[in-house]
Order: structure tokens, then C-alpha cells, then sequence
């Protein structure tokens, strides 16, 4: 019997539960950066999501250009090895320390979105199987595989991605502006 996927999986959700905006609504995104805890760690964990999506806008650019013959393999194939390698290998590094520092501590702030920092730890998790797929499919392009298949799994990944970043800042953001954490 095929197990069906759960509501909250990264693939089936299009946003957080209410239950788990507790203080995402209370802190809307528009009045971050304003709050007096919007402090130096939080704008260096939104740089470094910034700097993942902005691998992902260069990576789909690139495919698009390799699929239009804008540009040629040889031209291609490093710098796919290059940035997807650099997203990958950032990423992974991202997501290790999220779990076993960030999270941690986190979750003993606020009782009340504990289930929220599961969902995100189920994320990585998902994560890590994306994460192996795009670096597969990266290889395979790099070996002589079709380009469109690869754009496909990054259409793919780059979806779900900006899902767990949202999700992850809605999340985290609003508790270290109630709390004041310094990381």
C-alpha cells in the first residue's frame, strides 16, 4: 500500500499552516527590518538565502541560454560545475548548521512553533534527497545528458527551494524579533 504524502510535505504545501503563524503573524515581513531585535544575524541568514536564490536565477539562466544555443558547452559546463557546486556544497553546509545550532536553541524560545521547527527540519531532510537529485542531474548534463531534463529538475528544486526559504523565514525571522536572540 503506497503511503500518502503528508499535507505539510515541502512538495504539498503552498505556504504554513495557520497553526504554525503564530508569530509570523504577528511579525508580517513588511515591518522586519524596522524592528528594533532585526539585528546582524538575521541579515546575514537573509543574505545567505538571498545568495541561494540568486544561484538559482543563474543556474536556470544558464540552462535557458545552453537550451537557446546562446551560449556554448564549453562556455556552459564550468560554470554549471562551478555554481551548482557552490549552491549545493552551501546549502548542505547552511542546513547542518541550522539543525544542530540555530534550531536548537530556537525551539526553547518559544514553546509555541516547536511543530514549525520540525516542519523545517523534515524540510532538510527533503532537502538532502533534492539535493542529490540536482547534483545528479548537473553531472549528467556535464557528461553529455539532455539539458531539458536538467532544467526540469531545476524548475523543480528552484520551487521547492524558495517554498522552505519562505517558509523558513516566516518561521525564524518572527522569533528572534520577539525573543531578541543573538544567535
Amino acid at each position: 500500500m503506497i503511503k500518502p504524502a503528508h499535507p505539510l510535505a515541502l512538495d504539498q504545501r503552498d505556504g504554513l499552516p495557520d497553526s504554525l503563524r503564530v508569530l509570523a503573524d504577528a511579525y508580517p515581513r513588511g515591518t522586519w527590518e524596522k524592528h528594533e531585535n532585526f539585528n546582524q544575524m538575521i541579515q546575514f541568514w537573509m543574505q545567505r538565502h538571498m545568495m541561494f536564490r540568486q544561484l538559482m536565477d543563474l543556474l536556470n539562466k544558464d540552462a535557458e541560454h545552453l537550451m537557446d544555443r546562446k551560449i556554448g558547452f564549453q562556455d556552459y559546463a564550468p560554470r554549471l560545475s562551478h555554481y551548482a557546486g557552490s549552491l549545493l556544497n552551501e546549502l548542505h553546509g547552511h542546513h547542518h548548521i541550522e539543525d544542530a545550532h540555530y534550531f536548537p536553541q530556537l525551539i526553547q524560545l518559544d514553546g509555541r512553533i516547536e511543530k514549525a521547527f520540525d516542519l523545517l527540519e523534515s524540510d532538510h531532510q527533503a532537502m538532502d534527497g533534492l539535493l542529490h537529485g540536482m547534483a545528479n542531474g548537473a553531472n549528467a548534463v556535464l557528461q553529455g545528458g539532455e539539458i531539458g531534463t536538467f532544467r526540469d529538475t531545476l524548475t523543480e528544486f528552484g520551487t521547492l527551494l524558495e517554498r522552505h526559504l519562505t517558509d523558513e523565514e516566516d518561521i525564524v525571522v518572527p522569533v528572534v524579533l520577539e525573543t531578541g536572540f543573538q544567535g
